[in-house]
């Protein structure tokens, strides 16, 4: 047996017992980046909704019913948007999370008062 070959057949040897240690590793990764391994064609989705929403921002009445459709319009998008992703790409979703978040807006005489209103949508999914 020459030099090389002998070198050649110590490579594969070493190589075979990493093999295990190799896959081990990669076991640990998905044990600690969240518990049991993510489903073959599991997919996260995040969409995420800004609009302005103008009408009163006091504390009166009329100011609550615009913050409260404000979260309203957030709220219906995030029971639409599985719906949405089923009919273009989806066999199977779930809503995770739904963030939404209003923030008053006043400037003076050049625009109107109102809401930004900021939502954040975290979906599972299982592609077609």
């Amino acid at each position: 047996m020459t030099f090389a070959t002998r070198l050649l057949a110590a490579g594969a040897g070493s190589l075979l017992l990493m093999t295990p240690v190799l896959a081990q590793g990669q076991r640990i990764i998905l044990e600690q980046s969240g518990g049991s391994p993510r489903q073959e064609g599991s997919v996260r989705v995040q969409s995420t909704i800004n609009l302005f929403m103008p009408g009163p921002t006091g504390e009166g009445e009329e100011a609550q019913k615009l913050r409260d459709r404000a979260r309203r319009m957030v709220y219906d998008m995030a029971a639409h948007e599985c719906d949405l992703l089923r009919e273009v790409i989806a066999k199977d979703c779930r809503l995770e999370a739904v963030t939404s978040n209003l923030n008053r807006q006043s400037y003076g005489s050049q625009q109107p008062d109102g809401y930004t209103v900021n939502g954040t949508l975290n979906l599972q999914i299982t592609l077609k």
